[in-house]
């Protein structure tokens, strides 16, 4: 009977160890570098397969596509294309501060073009790779069987220079991340032989040889906060931009010349950002965004309008654009076979042990071999001392086997030594051959005697460890290529940069219509506003779009935009409505005054707001400063009551009225009241105010004014009567009294007053009144005398064939351009 092995176990218990040991097997197999060699295991396998096979610096180039045969079927079993592309980085010195492979052939651009496929490009190693690889014959490092125990792969290489930190690292795995910048491989050094001299230095000390990153894009680093953090906790933030120069050009014009980008950050994507903005005028001044690199390096050049703001434009780039990125640093690499986030010095030192480890395994494994032929040396100077015995030895033995063993007996020769000798070519047999011998003996002395002082004297191993970094920092230094900056810059966008400097006519309308025009698109039909016939401008003006608008309704809402951000349109298109863009709006809203202004940081006044359940209040024009939101929601002007309640005046003050002004409310049922304005006290946008008026039960204010002595109170009935009086016809008292009235009281169809309308008795302006039948009458109060307080008017509407007049309101002229 077959005896069964069957365990119950839960999916959970199942999917986690799955998980965990694959986990475990891409953190430290395949995501992550090591922080000995600074390579993940393709990189390395990459590199070992190509050396093995003689594909080096110093012969022809190869087929990628059998460098990469060879590694995925000897020692990487993957795709192919996550092995050539690891080829393709190493490759690539726009990502690599000290390329490992050199490649012809298409490998890929700044761009972020791909590379030609691997059957058309060709690779070997380079010059600075050697240095990976150098001594790895030597017994220096673990070697263990590959996938299919057919061959042995290393577990870490020599690596005789600081890769990890030269080259840095990025990779993602389960659980952990890292992003470890490139450095410049002679600062590296010259800090790693400072602390092989000074193994208790501090983070600032080794900072001293070490500014910071040394990207292979170059770019300019901001923040030594950041790296100082970086360098003592493995994490942190620097801001990385490119290296920029605004060139003055004939005529007033400039350009901005971009010479070197962040590091990886795609050119040909950062170039079309850029004219993106052109295009779409983020940004006033961009003529032309083109891209002129070519073999010489890297350019890209921004020309500008005439006088345009170069250093504002900028800013504005750095901020909106990949011309200015953060970098974050995350140094996480597999230290003592774990993934840990480590410091500089900790990665440094890793180094350090890790060398001074290859030196020692070399320098024995070279002690034993020197040994091994002093060895051999010594038994060859010895038989040549007594040749004649010796060559009658030999000729007496029936074989080679017999042979060696009578030197062995007669001699006592040793195993090695006899087997030296009998395979003696005869033509050394000479004095010559002697006098080699013992010179070769007397260097392998020599060299032994250095061998075992530095497996025995730590001095002196790393007096060969300094050596040998010095060597390769003279051989393989380059200048630094990033620039350090200690600050990070503050970006401030001017304001005058993103709106361009333009006149334009906008149109606002009762029903909550807004559009903006071109001057020249206003000229042209200007008589066509693209309105319903029952809608009307609230305002038409001319203005700039660097100004700003509020947008005041009778609901009590505050609608802010910016100039600029109002929809273009054709002078005769009806244009956006606000409930578009704005939610919470009335279907029954209707806009009741509109302010421009130039600074929103600068809201100079105060808003006199009464409503039509006879309250009122004072506001700061300041509290109505827009927030982030205001593209979606509007702000509250007053806290209304109940329904139908609605605001019915509303006037912004200047601070002389707010001193020496009166406000002057009126009723429907005909009653009006006149009192100081300082009676009205300020409070915030939500709150409802004080009593304005004391109303009767069934009357309403039909309109709220603020008035001095030189004024008149133009007033329509609901019968259709005119009248206009000065405001001393009603005498000034105080808030909250029911007021006087200011027309006759009949007996039999009374008068009661639609809308009221407060001009100057000097210089009175047109009025136009509006049915409920949509017809417009337009006059001049001044062809009307002025009236006495108990006066009723006269008529100027036929309310039977009219219709009943509903509002009254200055004439809005159409507005003339020159």
């Amino acid at each position: 009977m077959v005896e069964q092995n069957i365990q119950e176990l839960s999916l959970e218990a199942v999917m986690g160890d799955r998980f965990g040991r694959y986990s475990k097997y891409i953190i430290q197999e395949r995501a992550l570098p090591d922080i000995r060699d600074g390579l993940k295991p393709v990189q390395r396998r990459i590199l070992y397969a190509m050396n093995r096979d003689g594909n080096t610096y110093d012969k022809q180039f190869r087929k990628s596509a059998k460098s990469v045969g060879n590694v995925m079927g000897n020692f990487h079993p993957h795709g192919d294309s996550s092995i050539y592309e690891a080829m393709v980085r190493m490759s690539q010195d726009w990502k690599l501060r000290a390329p490992l492979v050199e490649m012809h052939g298409n490998n890929g651009s700044i761009d972020n073009d791909p590379p030609a496929a691997m059957r058309y490009t060709e690779a070997r190693l380079s010059k600075l790779a050697g240095e990976m690889l150098k001594d790895l014959d030597k017994k220096t490092v673990e070697m263990v069987l590959n996938f299919d125990d057919t061959e042995y792969e290393p577990t870490v290489l020599p690596a005789h220079f600081p890769n990890l930190l030269v080259n840095g690292a990025t990779g993602i795995s389960a659980g952990y991340a890292t992003d470890i910048p490139p450095h410049n491989l002679g600062e590296v050094i010259d800090a790693l032989v400072y602390l092989l001299a000074h193994p208790k230095a501090n983070l600032a000390d080794l900072m001293n040889f070490i500014q910071g990153p040394d990207f292979p894009t170059g770019g300019i680093i901001q923040g030594l906060d950041g790296i100082r953090a970086a360098y003592r906790d493995g994490k942190g933030r620097v801001v990385l931009r490119s290296k920029t120069k605004i060139t003055p050009l004939k005529g007033g014009k400039s350009q901005i010349e971009i010479s070197e980008i962040p590091y990886e950050v795609n050119k040909a994507a950062l170039v079309k950002k850029m004219d993106e903005i052109r295009l779409n005028k983020d940004v006033a001044g961009i003529v032309d965004v083109r891209d002129v690199s070519d073999r010489d390096g890297l350019l890209i050049i921004i020309e500008l309008a005439k006088d345009a703001n170069a250093d504002g434009i900028l800013n504005y780039l750095f901020k909106k654009t990949d011309l200015q990125i953060t970098y974050n640093f995350n140094m996480v690499a597999i230290h003592n076979q774990r993934p840990e986030r480590v410091g500089l010095k900790t990665a440094l030192t890793a180094f350090l042990s890790h060398k001074a480890d290859i030196i020692t395994k070399r320098t024995r494994f070279d002690l034993n071999k020197a040994k091994e032929r002093q060895h051999i040396v010594t038994g060859l100077i010895k038989a040549l001392s007594i040749l004649d015995e010796v060559i009658v030895a030999i000729r007496a033995s029936e074989n080679r086997r017999d042979a060696k063993q009578n030197l062995i007996d007669q001699f006592s020769f040793t195993d090695a030594q006899a087997e030296a000798i009998v395979t003696l070519q005869l033509y050394r047999l000479t004095n010559t051959d002697v006098t080699q011998l013992q010179a070769e003996f007397t260097e392998l002395e020599g060299k032994i005697a250095n061998y075992e002082e530095i497996l025995s004297d730590p001095k002196a191993l790393r007096r060969v460890l300094r050596g040998e970094l010095q060597a390769i920092k003279k051989a393989y230094t380059s200048e630094r290529r990033t620039v350090i900056e200690a600050e990070v810059q503050e970006l401030t966008i001017d304001r005058t940069v993103t709106v361009a400097d333009e006149d334009v006519v906008v149109l606002v309308s009762r029903e909550g219509y807004i559009k903006r025009a071109s001057v020249r698109s206003y000229t042209a039909s200007r008589e066509e506003d693209g309105l319903r016939e029952d809608d009307e401008p609230v305002y038409l003006g001319k203005v700039n779009t660097r100004q700003h608008i509020f947008i005041l309704t009778n609901l009590g809402n505050v609608i802010y935009r910016p100039i600029h951000e109002i929809p273009e349109a054709k002078w005769k298109d009806a244009g956006e409505h606000l409930s578009q863009t704005i939610t919470g709006l009335a279907p029954e809203e209707v806009i009741l005054t509109v302010k421009i202004v130039d600074d929103v940081n600068h809201l100079n006044g105060e808003w006199l707001i009464t409503t039509s359940d006879g309250m009122i209040k004072r506001m700061a024009f300041s509290d109505l400063a827009p927030r982030s939101s205001y593209k979606k929601r509007s702000m509250v002007l007053i806290k209304l009551k109940a329904a139908p309640a609605q605001i019915i005046g509303l006037e912004l003050l200047e601070q002389v009225e707010l001193l020496h002004g009166e406000v002057m409310i009126v009723t429907h049922g005909t009653y009006a009241l006149r009192y100081p304005i300082e009676e009205v006290p300020t409070t915030g946008p939500r709150t409802a105010g004080v009593k304005a008026i004391n109303l009767a039960a069934d009357d309403y204010v039909v309109s709220s004014s603020v008035v001095d002595d030189t004024k008149a109170l133009a007033l329509i009935s609901n019968r259709g009567a005119f009248k206009w009086m000065a405001v001393t016809e009603v005498p000034s008292t105080s808030r909250a009294r029911k007021g006087v009235m200011i027309m006759r009281e009949l007996k039999r169809d009374p008068h009661q007053i639609v809308a009221a309308q407060v001009v100057t008795i000097s210089q009175p302006i047109k009025l136009r009144i509006t049915t409920d039948q949509n017809k417009h009458f337009d006059f001049l109060p001044s062809e009307h005398p002025l009236g006495q307080r108990y006066s009723n008017g006269s008529f100027i509407i036929d309310t039977d064939t009219d219709g009943l007049p509903t509002r009254m309101e200055l004439f809005l002229e159409k507005l003339v351009i020159a």
